[in-house]
């Protein structure tokens, strides 16, 4: 099946809503690709060395923290400017609006001559190339579906965003005529039972060969012609009632009205502001509500808003409902039991529904004790408080209130609590990330002037990565400044992904070349393979460059804009963790687009990029960057810890609300058609009491009508908890959790790059996570390897199974 992938955002809760928001859109014929063109002497190793590491460490960091260096910023180019407009990510077709349906035509054009030459191949030599055709096929589509997506949600010009959907529609639409057809389908099976030509395929080819077969199941395109349309019919449905269920989630009561005297403890600036003649109308979906009921003294007003902002509507729940019956019968006519079956099937490590079920069980079994803890703490708190008007029960609408006590308590403590983030200025923080790089990986953050039309705002800054083995190695552009009409989520966009560009590919752009009667070169035949986008040429092959858009929204929070922008620790870790994503994508060398960079198993994905969460914390890795931005004395490490402890007080409360979550989105999908009694309030307040230690929402809430990511994330919510702990695992072996030195030990880097990070999606992950950790227990990833990582836990303790 052709699909395209989701925009390379990051699945953490931070910016997993965002993700959720959007319909799942098919994997192959939409990717994520990165860039070629002419070859250009100033991205070379020697420029770079002529230019030097310790120049480009000390521009990297003022290139953030001071505007006006960044604007006269001319690093030396051989390349002369000529002030022409370039194209946007140095994309040729995208000097304006219309170029991006001109590119989706051209794209097309080539596209449906790779599928005419797929649906005629007929001899070994022929379907030999069928895999590395339908990848290239991918490829092509991706090209447009992901700028294009990139565009549409990130460009500051509304005309440019409406060219860029008009683009995607366009190669969109396609992409499903071919989906809706089996031709390809049926060619890739020839090929696949041929040995002869599966015995001349490298293991690369045989995964996306088998990727591709797996998704070409799972859209029913083997099912009679009825069948097949029901599946179409049914897809179309889970797409529209998703979209309404997440865009339009609403409480059953949309605000609560009480006297104003009630709201004793709440912060009377943001109190005011739903003050009208002594009463409060406070919107039950609002932050401040949320406040309010960690804040309010009086336990009954607290009782009001719990039962307000955990109780969705009949709507709501509705919707739910019928989109999961929808999706049990998407999986029957597939030819599976239950949702859960279908969508963990591909580009899943769990492969199971039951495999599932013994990580999280075996979770829940190491985060009991601690969440016990918490619970007896928090009675302790109440017992003390002179607002209680009960000390024998903690009640539902307590939780919040009482964690947020102890941890004001701890922050009221804590000494110089306001200074953190002078010491994290973005410069400084984007200077640290590159020197970690240097020491872990041999890559560096290398700063380059972009041409006119490169970019789509002028606060974009371009790194290059260049490797002290590998030369220029990606391309990345850091939009990381607010804009009053820029998504304040994280992000992270792989444009273009690492792709081997063929011999067959660059003769056919030298034939194009020499028809528009110009001088087909072999630099001139390259970039025309790779609309002109930055290529690499090492090992004697041409590939595509990782092209990477890192998009966040830091403010400058201080009087002028001339001062640098300061994080605060959160953002801090937000910007390590996106650039997890990034480095992923950078380092992996695959050959095949299928599975280039963060295209990997799902629930693999987030462990680049939750280890790097790891790293910010260090002291060792901290004290190579985070100084002063006016003194530039060090960090005190102290203050990180005091931050750490308050922002950890009570995690392992918040990993069981997680763990109950991820069960209930596993029990939801393992749902069978006709089966009329479902009722996801019971199954949700269920679950609360088999498993877990926090008090269960009272009778009456229906909280799971305000779940929003079961529709992004149907039967995969279990995913981010699985890579936390994973990356928890990977710190504590490969990394020492940080002892002696050993975060910055460059053996340590290459052990994981090399067992690791460098495949992809090429290897299996469980292979990719035993030869890492050195850990043969998990090398079949069965239910016992699940079993294993829950028992683990996120917290490092030793424990160890």
């Amino acid at each position: 099946m052709l699909k395209a992938t989701r925009s390379g955002l990051r699945a953490s809760s931070r910016c997993i809503v965002r993700q959720a928001s959007r319909p799942q859109q098919r994997r192959w014929l939409a990717g994520a690709a990165t860039g070629a063109a002419q070859l250009d002497p100033a991205n070379t190793p020697a420029f770079h060395a002529q230019a030097g590491a310790k120049h480009d460490d000390a521009l990297l960091r003022q290139l953030f923290d001071s505007p006006q260096t960044f604007k006269e910023f001319k690093p030396p180019s051989s390349r002369a400017i000529t002030g022409a407009n370039v194209g946007l990510f140095r994309n040729k077709h995208l000097t304006s609006p219309k170029g991006f349906v001109v590119f989706a035509n051209t794209t097309l054009e080539r596209a449906q001559k790779l599928v005419d030459k797929v649906l005629a191949a007929s001899t070994v030599e022929e379907y030999r190339s069928v895999v590395r055709d339908m990848d290239r096929l991918s490829d092509l589509l991706c090209r447009v579906l992901d700028v294009s997506d990139f565009v549409r949600v990130t460009h500051p010009d509304g005309r440019i965003q409406e060219a860029a959907s008009q683009a995607w529609s366009l190669v969109y639409q396609y992409m499903n005529q071919l989906n809706t057809t089996t031709g390809l389908s049926e060619q890739l099976e020839k090929a696949l039972s041929n040995p002869e030509v599966v015995s001349s395929w490298s293991e690369e080819e045989k995964t996306v060969g088998e990727l591709l077969q797996q998704d070409f199941m799972k859209s029913a395109i083997h099912l009679p012609d009825g069948s097949r349309n029901r599946f179409v019919e049914i897809s179309q449905q889970i797409s529209e009632l998703g979209s309404v269920f997440v865009e339009d989630m609403t409480p059953e009561q949309d605000r609560i009205v009480l006297p104003s005297s009630r709201f004793h403890g709440m912060d009377p600036r943001i109190a005011q502001n739903f003050t009208h003649r002594g009463t409060i109308y406070l919107p039950s979906m609002s932050a401040a509500a949320t406040v309010a009921l960690r804040s309010v003294h009086d336990e009954d007003t607290r009782k009001a808003i719990y039962y307000a902002t955990r109780t969705a509507s009949g709507r709501s729940v509705k919707i739910l409902e019928t989109m999961l019956r929808l999706r049990a019968e998407l999986a029957s006519l597939s030819g599976f039991e239950n949702y859960g079956q279908l969508a963990l099937r591909d580009r899943m490590m769990a492969k199971t529904p039951e495999s599932v079920h013994q990580f999280l069980l075996a979770l829940a079994k190491h985060n009991g004790p601690r969440v016990e803890q918490e619970i007896s703490d928090l009675m302790k708190a109440k017992g003390q408080n002179i607002y209680a008007s009960s000390t024998t029960d903690l009640h539902p609408w307590d939780k919040d209130y009482y964690m947020e006590s102890i941890r004001r308590d701890m922050r009221s403590r804590r000494r110089d609590h306001d200074i953190l983030s002078s010491y994290f200025s973005l410069g400084t923080v984007m200077q640290g990330l590159s020197r970690l790089f240097t020491r872990l990986y041999g890559i560096r953050l290398v700063p380059k002037d972009t041409l006119p039309g490169e970019t789509w705002h002028p606060d974009v800054r371009r790194l290059d990565v260049i490797s002290d083995t590998d030369g220029h190695v990606a391309v990345l552009y850091c939009d990381l400044f607010y804009r009053a009409d820029k998504s304040p989520n994280p992000a992270h966009f792989t444009v273009r992904c690492s792709r081997e560009i063929s011999e067959q590919e660059i003769h056919e752009a030298a034939q194009a070349i020499s028809n528009r009667r110009e001088e087909a070169s072999t630099d001139a035949a390259i970039a025309e393979a790779n609309d002109g986008m930055h290529v690499s040429t090492q090992a004697g092959t041409v590939k595509q460059l990782p092209t990477i858009a890192l998009v966040c929204d830091f403010h400058h929070e201080r009087s002028s804009k001339s001062e640098p922008a300061l994080l605060h620790y959160y953002q801090m870790e937000t910007l390590f963790h996106e650039m997890g994503h990034a480095i992923h994508s950078v380092l992996a060398r695959t050959s095949l687009q299928n599975v280039a960079g963060t295209r990997c198993a799902t629930d693999f994905a987030e462990l680049p990029s939750t280890l790097m969460e790891h790293f910010c914390a260090d002291p060792t890795v901290l004290q190579m960057f985070a100084r002063h931005y006016e003194t530039d004395e060090p960090l005190p490490y102290e203050l990180v810890s005091e931050r750490l402890q308050v922002l950890k007080r009570f995690e392992a409360s918040d990993r069981e609300n997680q763990i109950i979550m991820a069960m209930l989105d596993q029990q939801y999908h393992a749902l069978r058609p006709g089966q009329a009694d479902f009722d996801s309030t019971k199954m949700y307040h269920g679950l609360q009491h088999a498993y877990g230690k926090l008090p269960p929402d009272a009778e009456g809430t229906r909280w799971q009508g305000f779940f929003g990511h079961l529709f992004g994330y149907g039967s995969t919510y279990y995913s981010y908890l699985f890579d936390q702990v994973l990356s928890e695992r990977v710190w504590r072996v490969v990394f020492s959790a940080g002892q002696n030195g050993a975060a910055l030990d460059r053996a340590n880097g290459e052990r994981l790059k090399e067992n690791l990070l460098k495949w992809g999606g090429s290897r299996d992950p469980w292979r990719c996570l035993s030869d890492a950790l050195q850990d043969e227990r998990l090398i079949n990833g069965d239910e016992k390897a699940m079993r294993l990582v829950g028992s683990w836990g996120v917290k490092d303790n030793g424990h160890d199974e």
